[in-house]
């Protein structure tokens, strides 16, 4: 049985595109963030390879208790489209 699978594990989701987002390592330091690249796992669970924004690097990255993925495609998808067909930026 997998145990990372999304019905038996409530945990982080991603997909190729949505943003990492890490808080600092404690109170005053700046936090991360990064998008990401490529998934391990079909069904979006970690680990997953990142681009970060601060250094341009990209690494497999094992989310912890305070990261969460802000899921991008979803704003995308949610703005209303112009007589073209075009969506609004």
């Amino acid at each position: 049985m997998n145990a990372y699978a999304p019905e038996h594990a409530p945990g982080i989701h991603a997909e190729v595109g949505d943003q990492i987002v890490v808080g600092g390592p404690t109170v005053g330091k700046p936090g991360r963030d990064g998008e990401v690249v490529a998934l391990h796992h079909a069904d979006g669970t970690p680990p997953y390879d990142v681009r970060w924004s601060d250094t341009g690097r990209t690494s497999v990255f094992f989310p912890g208790p305070d990261a969460h993925v802000r899921h991008l495609h979803d704003r995308a998808a949610a703005r209303p489209a112009d007589r073209t067909g075009r969506t609004e930026q």
